[in-house]
């Protein structure tokens, strides 16, 4: 009998993409989507850490099982680390994917490409049925381009260019984005812990 895994986010395109990088983990995925009355956690963290540890601890009570949360978001030296734990709701509470970004390239307008730097983290926590097992981070750097480029990824994937890369995110392929992103690198943390972890404890 394989485990379930539970992917505690209510994003779908991060939803999508944990999935794709969790192909090779023998577990079963599942997602909030099957837990209807599973509560809305409210992310007043002040620190990637905080909301994914609290977020995995939430879900793996309501649910019952083994759960993977994570909260990420996009630091910018200029700007003093914002958006940061911000990152999601950077233009206002009902903001799309597009006003955060206009928002960001609108407060960088003046700002030339040396000092555009910025950093992409993700923080993946794993607790199972309220017990904490581990808490990793991935980082990726890179910096802010001056326009919105490619059609691929979501969020700040338009607007952010890794490290070494004429590219944003959005223009890459999703086997070279997982290949170098903040998320592909925390996940493959989280795989090992969740892998150490079924070894001594397969089944309920």
């Amino acid at each position: 009998m394989v485990r379930a895994l539970v992917l505690a986010t209510q994003n779908e395109d991060k939803r999508r993409e944990l999935e794709q990088l969790m192909q090779d983990v023998p577990v079963r995925v599942r997602s909030l989507a099957e837990f209807p009355k599973s509560p809305t956690v409210v992310e007043d963290g002040k620190t990637f850490k905080a909301n994914a540890e609290k977020k995995a601890r939430v879900y793996s009570k309501r649910t019952r099982s083994l759960v993977l949360a994570d909260d990420s978001g996009l630091s910018v030296r200029v700007l003093g680390g914002q958006p940061g734990v911000y990152s999601a709701r950077f233009a206002g509470a009902r903001c799309s994917y597009e006003d955060n970004n206009r928002k960001l390239l609108r407060l960088l307008r003046a700002v030339p490409s040396p000092k555009r730097r910025a950093t992409f983290v993700c923080v993946m926590s794993v607790f199972d049925n309220g017990r904490k097992i581990g808490t990793v981070r991935g980082e990726c750097e890179g910096r802010v381009t001056f326009m919105e480029k490619g059609a691929g990824g979501f969020g700040y994937d338009p607007v952010f260019a890794p490290k070494g890369s004429a590219k944003t995110y959005a223009e890459l392929s999703v086997a070279e984005k997982n290949r170098i992103s903040h998320r592909g690198k925390a996940l493959q943390k989280a795989k090992r812990v969740v892998l150490k972890y079924l070894a001594r404890k397969p089944l309920k």
